[in-house]
């Protein structure tokens, strides 16, 4: 009894603790006293099982590089001005230049000390004269640039997963694939449409001043100056639903930005009963923007969210304390999200969508009744044929076999991994190989008996011939379920955590579990002959 008492209490430990952590799953509603450090988590259900939206998303990294440029050029611009540099222009140049246009040689060597100073990773080009003005352009270097490339898909990962967890998401998948790529997964989701826009939103909040010199009716494009730009207010007519598109031209140079926004909520206003989105400035953002109010009394401030104007109102009075509102022809829905886009921040470059796959809660349940039957049957038939063919030994192996499943399923609950379509496969598979280690032992055993050993002895026999080579089954296929691990994505990394996990287990059930009930057995009732 000493020899095999611990292995005993192993798979009772396992078994309860099996039950314990799948108690959540199995019942509904779990009873008062239930609390404490006892688990409470269900078994989470991948995509393909619950429905929900898999996307596939790619950062325009490029747009990062040129909008570090384009904050360098407003910086250097700053800087020549609160030094008294005198300058003509400064502008990024293409997709990785920033250049400085200066009136004469004396300023350029000045700029440039303070640019080797200020941007040391900036390559300096040789300055060059051009139409009577001195050009000196700096160059951001491939290593520098790949650097903010990355840079800005860690921040893209880490504003989309604020945003869905502001959004109410249970859990989502969201990770980086590649360089440049991120895979976001929502499962469960009702409205597919409302969260792809809310991911997506590049979010880039501005507060700039209107340029009533310009007639924005006639303008276009070409033809406003060149620190302007023209951009649309759009305005949807509540009752009708019509969309209208007035034309604004505002500076190019934006005096706030979102970056200075601590806290952003819907409110209702009072007088229209219309919603709108009340916003909280840092100190830094507070100070701005009064004195950006301050300077700009009966000017117009339009506030802009990815080049599209949301309002333009006039600056009735200096506006202190850090707070302000956006409002606009927002729909409630419209007014949560963009608040909520603004609390997580903007996205450092816009993201393209590649793949948008949505998966319906119909479908999902027809997975699980096709998988669960799938199980069952094959369940049933290799139950039926051990019985047959190995009789009482049989039965024994299938005991493994439910052990297995049991405690599949438990330590998937315990450890949070998701089950899926292609996991449920990978537990009918392990039905499989926990009959087939089965097989390996008992034929092992009848060759033994053959032989003329007892049972006992052929028992022991039985299972140290088979151990080796039930062991190299299980570590070459533990070791292909690594590298699916490593390299496939969603379902495929699924089916990859519940093989692993199956494979480990059936290498205790089948070597332990059935071995201690044979030793059990044997060693409380004296048979001559061995059941098999």
């Amino acid at each position: 009894m000493k020899g095999y008492t611990w292995r005993i209490s192993l798979i009772l430990i396992f078994i309860i603790a099996s039950c314990v952590y799948l108690t959540p799953t199995l019942v509904d509603t779990l009873p008062t006293w239930w609390s404490g450090l006892l688990p409470k988590d269900k078994i989470h259900l991948g995509l393909d099982l619950q429905g929900g939206t898999h996307l596939v998303m790619e950062v325009e990294t490029q747009k990062a590089v040129e909008g570090s440029l384009e904050l360098i050029a407003t910086d250097l611009e700053d800087s020549l001005n609160s030094q008294n540099l005198r300058f003509k222009r400064v502008a990024r140049l293409g997709g990785d230049k920033v250049q400085l246009t200066l009136y004469d040689r004396g300023s350029a060597d000045k700029v440039q000390a303070m640019v080797k100073k200020k941007y040391p990773d900036l390559e300096a080009l040789p300055v060059f004269d051009e139409g009577g003005f001195v050009n000196m352009q700096l160059r951001i270097n491939e290593k520098e640039a790949q650097v903010r490339k990355d840079r800005a898909v860690a921040q893209a990962l880490e504003t989309i997963r604020n945003r869905i967890d502001q959004f109410g998401v249970s859990e989502p998948v969201i990770q980086r694939e590649g360089l440049n790529h991120i895979v976001v997964q929502l499962p469960g989701i009702k409205d597919p449409k409302r969260a792809i826009e809310l991911i997506g939103k590049t979010a880039r909040l501005e507060f700039k001043l209107v340029d009533e010199s310009v007639n924005a009716a006639t303008a276009t494009a070409s033809s406003v100056p060149e620190d302007d730009e023209l951009l649309y207010e759009k305005r949807t007519d509540p009752a009708t639903g019509a969309v209208s598109e007035t034309p604004l031209v505002v500076k190019k140079k934006a005096m706030i930005t979102g970056e200075l926004l601590t806290d952003a909520q819907i409110r209702i206003d009072s007088q229209y009963n219309q919603p709108y989105v009340a916003i909280e400035f840092n100190s830094t953002g507070a100070r701005l923007f009064d004195q950006v109010t301050a300077a700009n009394v009966g000017k117009r401030f339009a506030i802009v969210l990815d080049s599209n104007i949301y309002s333009a109102p006039v600056i009735r009075e200096r506006i202190s304390g850090g707070s302000a509102q956006i409002s606009g022809s927002f729909t409630e829905k419209d007014a949560a999200d963009l608040a909520i886009v603004l609390r997580a921040g903007s996205l450092p470059a816009p993201v393209k969508i590649l793949q948008n796959i949505t998966v319906g809660p119909s479908l999902g349940r027809d997975s699980i009744h096709k998988g669960l039957m799938a199980g069952l049957i094959g369940v049933l038939l290799v139950v039926s044929f051990m019985a047959m063919y190995y009789k009482i030994s049989g039965m024994v192996a299938n005991f493994g076999m439910v052990l297995n499943i049991l405690f599949l399923m438990g330590a998937l609950s315990a450890l949070g991994a998701t089950l899926t379509l292609p996991g449920i496969a990978a537990i009918v598979l392990l039905v499989g190989m926990s009959v087939d280690s089965n097989v390996l032992i008992f034929e092992r055993i009848r060759e033994e008996l053959r032989l003329g050993k007892t049972p006992h002895a052929a028992l022991d026999a039985g299972y140290d011939k088979a151990f080796l080579t039930i062991m190299d089954s299980h570590v070459t296929a533990l070791i292909t379920a690594a590298v699916l691990f490593q390299f496939g994505t969603g379902p495929v990394k699924g089916f990859a955590v519940s093989l692993s996990l199956g494979i480990i287990i059936n290498l205790f059930t089948s070597l332990v579990s059935t071995k201690v009930i044979f030793d059990a057995f044997l060693e409380r009732v004296h048979v001559k002959r061995l059941s098999i």
